[in-house]
């Protein structure tokens, strides 16, 4: 049987958890909007359209802010079509997408529904198709406010309080040949300065999120930050990161394993900023907001995939279906954000209803949770506090992971995978310890001798698993709950510590308290 331990000091810590590193995404995609948070007619719509269904299962999951509305859609969106009277909005074809976007739900009722799940929202601008104008002018629209044109027709239009939003996003994936109106870093560095200069001018609180490439293996990855970070290194407060995980290859232990790769990934870009801080002698720390991470694969390789004849309204595309082995590599991911907590200050699943989502929906029927619903749920809940640096000494296995993008195809070594992922949160408000630890090894249980240090005794107060000894199980409309937490067995307080035995292939929460 594979064995771990753990060292954890209740003084060694990485960082503090940001309240927004628990985030999702919401984006004009499918039936992520329409049909999923917003459905008017349906039997649990409440007065604005919400769906209270929905509305319930989003405050388990927990987000703490949500991005919107996009994503590739932001990137040809003009956000005053979304604003005033329903039936005067127009109509648009969504090139991102390939869909008619009726307009019918935009950033005011985004607001209003942000507010009803006690969620912050945090806005994209458009710098695809639009500019630094435009951007401002949205700003205005949502923060100032009155006594101008624009802040008064957000009052005209029945919001007289201004909606204070504070984490702007200057565009998206702006690298990407998919993009509308794709740029080159100096272009995209160029416009997004400008966009960011007029917008705290307009209102100097709010923090804005520049662009990274729109991932690890994109050619512009690395010149990019750094070229953007030169532009706009006075103006904003993150670069973002992009990333998801896949299987294509079909390489279950690999699959396990790569989530690793995120922690690659964000040790990368926070040494590019640190260099671009470092040539211009300054002691400022650009955060990360790793505003868009999942793992997604089945539906997303054929373009063919989200095109549907006739440009429909909403329609059923990357609705990828979740298994259990999705949920293990979900759940490393999570613990990769966790254990970054100094420098990953956002982060958003992407995204969060029926496409590439933790939540499901059938129209004009009910909603249900999909296999990664519960590692997120559970770090939200409790990853609030001081990460602690964790020194595990583990078995590993060799993997090669697979990560293709459109013609390139990219491997990564990995040649030693602890079979243990771990991350420990120490709440310092009530002593307790909360351990989220993931077993890779795919038929063998992984004892864990944890010791903690300067804590005092410890007692048990909750240990669940999520395993199932079918990989590929789901959950579905049927059968919601065939993959949910289950009670651990096998987890004891310790005069050091802990010991636990974990499951095979398996996700585990476990909680310790101060004993009495």
């Amino acid at each position: 049987m594979p064995q771990a331990t753990v060292l954890l000091d209740r003084n060694f810590t990485i960082g503090e958890t940001d309240r927004r590193l628990f985030g999702a995404f919401v984006e004009h995609l499918g039936r992520c909007v329409y049909g999923g948070i917003y459905e008017p007619g349906h039997p649990q719509a409440d007065a604005h359209g919400f769906r209270r269904d929905v509305l319930a299962l989003v405050r388990e999951l927990g987000p703490t802010i949500m991005r919107y509305p996009g994503g590739n859609f932001v990137s040809g969106y003009n956000w005053d079509d979304g604003v005033g009277p329903v039936a005067q909005r127009p109509r648009r074809l969504d090139l991102a997408w390939m869909s008619t976007e009726t307009n019918a739900f935009g950033t005011n009722e985004f607001i209003d529904w942000c507010r009803a799940t006690d969620v912050e929202p945090m806005l994209a601008v458009n710098l695809g198709t639009r500019d630094g104008d435009a951007a401002r002018s949205m700003l205005e629209y949502c923060n100032h406010p009155a006594g101008t044109a624009l802040s008064d027709l957000r009052r005209t239009h029945g919001w007289a309080a201004p909606h204070a939003v504070k984490f702007w996003c200057l565009g998206n994936e702006m690298d990407g040949p998919w993009q509308m109106e794709a740029k080159t870093a100096t272009e995209y560095g160029r416009i997004a300065v400008e966009a960011a200069k007029m917008m705290k001018w307009i209102d100097p609180t709010i923090e804005l999120a520049a662009c990274g490439s729109s991932g690890r293996n994109m050619p512009t990855f690395g010149a990019w930050e750094d070229t953007v970070l030169e532009h706009t290194f006075d103006y904003v407060e993150y670069i973002s990161l992009h990333t998801y995980l896949n299987n294509y290859a079909g390489d279950t232990a690999a699959f396990l394993g790569c989530a690793d790769l995120m922690d690659s990934f964000i040790d990368e870009v926070v040494a590019i900023a640190d260099a671009v801080a470092a040539r211009r002698r300054s002691d400022k720390r650009i955060m990360l907001s790793f505003d868009e991470w999942n793992v997604w694969y089945r539906t997303r390789r054929v373009r063919a995939d989200r095109v549907k004849p006739g440009w429909p309204v909403a329609p059923p595309i990357l609705e990828e279906i979740y298994t259990m082995e999705d949920a293990l590599v979900f759940g490393g991911a999570c613990i990769s954000l966790l254990n970054h907590a100094d420098r990953v200050k956002a982060a958003c699943l992407a995204q969060l209803v029926n496409v590439i989502a933790p939540i499901m929906t059938e129209t004009g029927g009910p909603a249900w949770r999909q296999t990664i619903f519960h590692p997120f749920a559970q770090m939200s809940r409790f990853g609030r506090g001081r990460v602690l640096r964790a020194e595990i000494a583990s078995a590993s296995y060799a993997a090669r992971y697979f990560d293709p993008r459109g013609a390139i195809d990219q491997y990564y070594d990995m040649p030693a995978v602890p079979y243990l992922k771990l991350a420990a949160v120490h709440d310092a408000a009530s002593g307790g310890l909360n351990l989220f630890a993931l077993n890779r090894h795919l038929t063998e249980a992984l004892d864990v001798d944890l010791a903690a240090r300067s804590f005092p005794a410890l007692a048990v107060e909750q240990a669940l698993t999520l395993h199932h000894r079918d990989l590929k199980a789901i959950n579905t409309k049927g059968d919601p709950d065939r993959v949910a937490p289950t009670p651990l067995t096998g987890v004891a307080a310790t005069d050091a510590g802990m010991r636990a035995s974990l499951p095979p292939a398996s996700w585990n929460l476990i909680r310790l308290k101060p004993a009495a």
